[in-house]
């Protein structure tokens, strides 16, 4: 597969409203990549970010759990069409589907055979019982921004994070291509993923040059 990036229709207005959908209340402003260095992992002090108070309110699911499920995904292929995997059928039954259509115009059929990378990262949030720090949607530069405009942004990969992509290097959320999870970072500048609608249409465990990555959304895990 080549094309991973579900582009919707809408204009910078719709999707500064339609952030508003957001399963958290969203914070302006955001910190940097040192700070952010523990931020994602649940830690014995007070609560700081919207993320971390709705984190409070949820099971304790560690990186290494999430990580599980999503390993244990890999295998599951789209169809001819590009389709017909459980994170589309998921995605199109969820309350999300009708808000997103609504944002990005379309229908919810629409999502059937739509590339379905951001659709499995929000698929294994929601079987672990994290979504509301994981995010959901299918289109993967305005679940970037979710991340960034909850504070839980930055450029370090740690085991868990959401890892968002630009095949040419940029470094704009506007132009990630594509989304996966960091299992590993290998220290040479490479990182180990796990990715939906990759290779030819599956999930797969890949190995991603740290040049193409735009940034990470760090979830609040378990330490």
């Amino acid at each position: 597969m080549t094309k991973h990036r579900l582009i919707p229709t809408l204009s910078a207005p719709r999707v500064a409203s339609a952030l508003l959908g957001a399963c958290v209340v969203l914070a302006t402003g955001s910190v940097g990549s040192a700070a952010l260095a523990d931020s994602h992992t649940a830690q014995n002090r007070p609560a700081s970010t919207p993320l971390e108070v709705a984190a409070e309110r949820l099971p304790k699911v560690s990186a290494a759990q999430v990580l599980d499920l999503a390993s244990k995904q890999i295998g599951v292929r789209e169809n001819s069409q590009g389709g017909g995997t459980k994170f589309h059928s998921w995605y199109m039954s969820s309350p999300r589907a009708q808000e997103t259509v609504a944002r990005d115009g379309g229908s919810i059929q629409g999502y059937a055979n739509a590339p379905w990378c951001a659709m499995f990262v929000s698929w294994v949030g929601e079987m672990a019982g994290i979504r509301p720090t994981m995010g959901w949607d299918a289109y993967t530069v305005t679940h970037a921004k979710w991340f960034k405009d909850n504070q839980h942004w930055g450029t370090t990969p740690t085991p868990g994070a959401v890892v968002y992509f630009d095949w040419a290097g940029g470094k704009n959320l506007s132009g990630i291509d594509h989304v996966g999870f960091v299992k590993k970072d290998n220290g040479d500048g490479t990182i180990t993923t796990i990715e939906g609608n990759t290779g030819n249409g599956n999930v797969e465990q890949r190995i991603r040059p740290t040049s193409q990555v735009v940034g990470y959304g760090y979830p609040v895990y378990a330490g």
